[in-house]
């Protein structure tokens, strides 16, 4: 019974803790649902759990599998199409394309990730018809490409890029203006000696082509030293990819990569999706029997040397139904055809052609292969057709007729060059006076600075002018040989235009006429300049004589003064002896110098120099430097001159036959004897412009060596504004 009673409190006790525990149960499961459940966004539409496909309206539920690979769980961020990729493609597939892309040998970029995977995807699915079209013209470029990336030490993985580029077609050319199986731009091309022109555009030859894309690309990699950023620079060019790199720090491409162009982010990747993609071919399917794949074939080559030549034709005499089939043989050819005197080219055709040609030679097959018909050339511009005015008849015609274009040569300045070899003693104003010229045409002639003076021995260039051609012989009257007009109104019809034949001959007695008067006119202007030479000589023989005449004068008046002075010594010596009678005064017989009535200073001029100066004046250049006090010969404009003796030096004769008065031979005693020195007190005196100390002396009666003692002075060499004492008489 206690055993009863004790199973009925038991019974009692869990019925009790179910009664209580049920409803916290029910609450717990409904809590559970109701986070399951998605709730209203505060926008209007459900609160996405998951970042929403980019592009898309509908907002899709994804669950990511368990996957080692995907490392960053899903966020409230936007998924860009690439990582949406990798999320879809199944973690197997992912991780068997990353042990393919390993296990290729080679330096080329293979790095693995989801921009890689898109374009994989991209490649082996929606674009399958694309890969399988570059499948066939694989085998026709591959082995040439294999060829110059061994024969330069390239990876042979890089005949990829081609297929990035052009899709292995030599024709291609993008929107920019990028041409051919390796794309190159005009600039590149230039630099890599691509020649280019309206006949050939050698961007589009495969080996050539091939052969600079490797300079380029072995270019690349010495400066880089990294083939992702090779290829990166490959499309963008070195030096945007350099100012990347300076100006943001990083090194690597995938450091690079938010900062590059969006084509050129795309751009390793869609390499290495390539270079997986045709690898790994047979195992995705793309590589089917029904593909028409090409290879390559042996080839004949035909030299052109300048000679003109039609493709079409050597494929017509090849057996070929298709004109234009060679072609793809040679795609350099923007034409079907070369001109004559074209620079040399090799042609190519398929070597089991030549069955077709037999035993034909060379010279037989190149003449077959002539244009039939000309070649397009440049149209010659036409003359402007005027209403109501007909164009000229013929160009016999037209030359036989005084048009402009003849008068205009007729009026034309004409000149002789002269050489001409500089003298001693010869400036540019003597050499302009002489063939009468200006001196700013020979300036600009021989390339003369303003001011720059003629060193002797120098080789000049002068043009001399000559008078106009002689006018062209005006046409004989009508009576005599008539001349049909060739111009006439809309009102008035245009006359009988005469015979060939009679305008050859007119115009055969014309030239005549005008080259018999041309030859007289030459004839007699040589004759004047001839006269005109032997004038010339004439004045400067005359000007040399009377040189020569004023520097005898010169001498004669120097060795009368000479003697005179002789004789003041002996009479000064005769003085001082001593005698009875006084001793008469001794007239001494000078012979006067000449006197001229222009005694004011000149002002040297432009152009002027000290031998014309002095020739004009009828002194000698000696005299002029002595009376001047010049250091040398060189004067400057704005300089003056004086032409003639100071005052002292013509009163000094009449001081001589004054017995009492004391001789000044010795100028070299008057310091230490005192005699020019006057009483009384000094004066200062102010230098102003132009004054010379033997200026000064002059003016105020004093001698050189007086004012140079009193005032200290070392030298004969004054400044403007310094103050100096003269001694007043």
């Amino acid at each position: 019974m206690k055993q009863g009673i004790k199973q009925a409190k038991t019974d009692w006790r869990s019925r009790l803790w179910m009664a209580l525990g049920l409803p916290w149960l029910l609450l717990q499961t409904t809590q559970t649902k109701a986070q399951g459940v998605p709730q209203p966004d505060p926008v209007g539409g459900v609160k996405a759990t998951m970042p929403a496909l980019l592009g898309d309206t509908v907002r899709v539920r994804l669950e990511p599998q368990p996957d080692s690979l995907a490392a960053v769980p899903l966020g409230p961020a936007a998924i860009d199409s690439a990582r949406l990729e990798w999320l879809r493609t199944p973690p197997t597939i992912r991780d068997l394309v990353c042990d393919r892309l390993g296990c290729i040998e080679t330096d080329a970029p293979r790095q693995f990730n989801n921009a890689v995977l898109a374009y994989i995807n991209l490649f082996t699915t929606s674009k399958r018809g694309y890969m399988q079209r570059v499948l066939e013209r694989e085998g026709l470029y591959f082995p040439l490409f294999e060829k110059y990336l061994t024969q330069y030490n390239l990876p042979t993985d890089l005949k990829y890029l081609a297929v990035v580029e052009s899709a292995l077609i030599p024709t291609a050319k993008s929107p920019v203006g990028a041409t051919g199986l390796w794309q190159f731009m005009g600039p590149t091309a230039g630099d890599l000696r691509l020649k280019r022109d309206e006949w050939i555009d050698e961007r589009m030859a495969p080996e050539k082509a091939t052969e600079a894309a490797c300079k380029h690309l072995r270019y690349l990699y010495g400066v880089f030293h990294d083939w992702e950023l090779v290829l990166a620079a490959y499309n963008w060019g070195a030096g945007s990819v350099q100012r990347v790199m300076r100006r943001t720090g990083k090194k690597t491409f995938w450091e690079l990569y938010p900062y590059m162009p969006a084509e050129t982010r795309n751009y390793v990747p869609t390499f290495t999706a390539i270079m997986y993609t045709m690898k790994y071919a047979e195992a995705h399917g793309l590589r089917t029997n029904n593909l028409n794949y090409q290879y390559a074939e042996a080839l004949d080559t035909l030299g052109l040397r300048g000679q003109a030549f039609d493709l079409r034709r050597l494929s017509r005499a090849c057996g070929y139904q298709d004109s234009l089939y060679l072609t793809r043989f040679n795609p350099e050819l923007r034409r079907a055809a070369l001109p004559a005197g074209y620079r040399s080219y090799v042609v190519r055709f398929p070597a089991a052609a030549a069955e077709h040609l037999g035993d034909v030679d060379r010279a037989t097959l190149l003449d077959y292969c002539q244009p039939v018909a000309a070649l397009p050339q440049p149209l010659v511009a036409l003359p402007p057709r005027l209403a109501g005015v007909e164009p000229w008849a013929n160009e016999p015609l037209l030359a036989a007729t005084q048009g402009p274009r003849t008068r205009d040569e007729a009026n034309g300045p004409r000149f002789r060059r002269v050489p001409h070899r500089v003298r001693r003693g010869e400036t540019l104003a003597s050499l302009a006076e002489r063939y009468e010229v200006s001196q700013k045409q020979l300036r600009r002639w021989n390339e003369l600075a303003k001011g720059q003076p003629l060193k002797p021995g120098r080789q000049l260039v002068v043009f001399v002018p000559l008078p106009d051609a002689a006018p062209r012989s005006t046409p004989e009257p009508a009576s005599a040989m008539p001349v049909p007009e060739v111009i006439a109104t809309a009102t008035q019809p245009a006359r009988v235009t005469p015979s060939a034949d009679e305008v050859a001959r007119q115009a055969q007695a014309e030239a005549n006429a005008r080259e018999m008067a041309r030859m007289q006119e030459v004839t007699r202007q040589e004759k004047l300049q001839e006269a005109r030479l032997a004038a010339i000589r004439q004045r400067q023989a005359i000007q040399q004589a009377a040189a020569e005449g004023q520097a005898r004068a010169a001498a004669r008046r120097l060795a009368q003064a000479a003697a005179a002075e002789a004789k003041l010594a002996e009479a000064k010596q005769a003085e001082t002896k001593p005698v009875a009678a006084p001793t008469p005064e001794v007239a001494i017989d000078v012979a006067p110098a000449p006197t001229r009535d222009d005694k004011t200073p000149y002002t040297v001029r432009k152009g002027d120099y000290l031998t014309k100066l002095a020739r004009e004046h009828d002194v000698s250049v000696a005299q002029v430097v002595a009376w001047n006090s010049l250091e040398s010969e060189q004067v400057v404009p704005g300089q003056l001159l004086v032409f003639s003796a100071p005052a002292d030096a013509g009163a000094a004769p009449e001081k001589r036959h004054q017995p009492a008065a004391r001789p000044t031979l010795a100028r070299n005693t008057e310091k230490s004897a005192g005699l020019d020195k006057p009483g009384g007190p000094a004066k200062v005196h102010l230098v102003q412009p132009g004054d010379t100390l033997f200026n000064i002396s002059r003016r105020f009666g004093v001698s050189v060596g007086v004012l140079r003692e009193i005032n200290h002075l070392t030298s004969d060499d004054v400044k403007l504004g310094q103050k100096l004492l003269v001694p007043q008489g």
